[in-house]
């Protein structure tokens, strides 16, 4: 099965205004300052790879409704660090989806690929490829009904509403003691 990649440029769509697009992108994902002139350098950034093409299909239907351009790539071909001359011309060219014919292959996590000398360290990692649920989806596994234990609690009794259940507070008297014996002596 053929994995896309989606990558940004820092390209705005025609018409629209680039800080406004910084802003929807920040919030987007959820990020700001020197991330966000990261993203917006002009450089060749991949968002997020090893994706079926629906799920790259969505990042960038959300990334063009920021405002944004981005591309969908096909992770097998090999990809240039400047878009081509075609690609800045007709950027609804470079919006349409790839297609290419589906084959039957197992399953795989995807690796992470190390983008600096930080991220060499997570290079052997293997990660498991999350999607991004749909809007109003319920992301809590399903649970099994549980059934009651046998426990006896009829000894149990509830304290009355506004009672204090602190420690119990002991009667003793305090006792003072005796002084009359002690004086005070001038130098």
């Amino acid at each position: 099965m053929t994995r896309f990649e989606v990558v940004f440029q820092g390209q705005v769509q025609q018409g629209a205004a680039p800080e406004q697009v910084r802003a929807n992108v920040g919030k987007l994902f959820q990020v700001s300052g020197a991330q966000l002139d990261t993203l917006f350098s002009g450089r060749r950034i991949v968002i997020k790879q090893g994706l079926d093409q629906v799920a790259a299909e969505k990042y960038r239907i959300a990334l063009e409704r920021a405002g944004a351009q981005c591309s969908i790539v096909a992770m097998d071909e090999p990809t240039s660090l400047a878009p081509s001359a075609s690609e800045s011309s007709a950027p609804s060219e470079s919006a349409k989806p790839v297609s290419q014919p589906v084959e039957a292959e197992p399953e795989r996590s995807s690796r992470v690929v190390p983008r600096d000398e930080y991220m060499a360290a997570f290079s052997d990692v293997e990660a498991p490829d999350f999607g991004i649920a749909p809007l109003g989806a319920d992301l809590q596994d399903e649970y099994n009904p549980h059934t009651a234990l046998p426990i006896d609690l009829s000894a149990l009794t509830l304290a009355p509403v506004g009672s204090d259940m602190g420690e119990i507070k002991r009667d003793d008297a305090v006792q003072v003691p005796n002084v009359d014996h002690l004086k005070l002596v001038d130098d």
